[in-house]
């Protein structure tokens, strides 16, 4: 991600939402962005990569590619497939969404002869989302995501659902699942706090060895690594902000030093704080 060029969504109609009309490009390099996109088939042979991965759409299939996911269209045929576009802002925000996050994200194809139902309740979905933003009703923001949280629902149980099979239910549904979003919460709401992983094993009750383990077994990444995110994305709302110094930024988001800040922030996005926030100048 971090050689490749990022793309920057602009949003004409509604705010965090964007839906071609049959319009996809027929081909279109290698690049990232901050946003979900979600993509319907209209035609076989729709060719896409995501990562290293090269992923072959027929008719009624769907592509998903979550936020900062490197990706590429390869080769789509004219009037070939369609896509949504939306802010990250409705996955990284909600605590239910965040601890099936990492799972979620190992899905990205939805092939319509394996699971039928699903791939066409995504699409009757985008349908709706497109008759909004035609129509333009009141409340037409709203509208669309909450249309669009009924979408990552559908996602999200049928990725609790697979991994049920591949785990066993109990290691899902237990306690264990419990104290991870106990643990999401607890992070979200102190990550500006000098917070650490002995804290919050202790306020959910666990020892230090076993949270550790425990949520890197469900959330597929440490404990340092899911907080560095959380603080990076409250610095990236703050910088959108032209009256808080990246200074501020830093530290209201819960970095310890401008140093660390930079070095997370550039992990991250691929971009230093300055960047990024010349960027938002541009989108805007």
């Amino acid at each position: 991600m971090k050689k490749e060029p990022r793309e920057i969504i602009k949003y004409p109609d509604i705010h965090g939402v964007l839906l071609t009309d049959r319009t996809s490009p027929v081909s279109f390099p290698a690049h990232w962005h901050n946003e979900a996109e979600f993509t319907v088939a209209l035609k076989d042979g729709c060719k896409y990569r995501v990562g290293d991965k090269l992923i072959t759409l027929q008719k009624q299939d769907v592509l998903l590619v979550w936020p900062r996911e490197l990706h590429e269209i390869v080769h789509v045929p004219e009037n070939g497939s369609y896509f949504i576009q939306f802010s990250s802002d409705l996955l990284e925000n909600n605590l239910d969404i965040v601890s099936m996050f990492k799972f979620m994200t190992e899905y990205h194809h939805i092939e319509y002869l394996k699971e039928p139902d699903l791939a066409k309740k995504i699409a009757d979905k985008l349908e709706e989302v497109k008759c909004i933003v035609v129509t333009e009703p009141h409340f037409a923001e709203t509208r669309c995501k909450l249309i669009i949280y009924e979408i990552i629902l559908l996602i999200g149980e049928y990725v609790m659902h697979e991994k049920q099979l591949q785990l066993g239910a109990p290691r899902l549904s237990d306690a264990s699942w419990k104290h991870i979003q106990e643990a999401c919460s607890y992070i979200s709401e102190h990550s500006a706090d000098s917070l650490t992983q002995t804290e919050v094993a202790s306020h959910i009750g666990l020892s230090p060895y076993y949270f550790s383990r425990l949520f890197r077994e469900y959330m597929q990444m440490t404990f340092p690594a899911y907080l560095s995110g959380i603080r990076v994305r409250t610095a990236i709302r703050l910088l959108a902000n032209e009256s808080i110094s990246i200074t501020d930024a830093a530290f209201q988001s819960g970095f310890q030093s401008t140093t660390a800040f930079n070095k997370v922030f550039h992990d991250i996005t691929g971009c230093s704080p300055r960047d990024y926030r010349k960027m938002l100048r541009v989108q805007s």
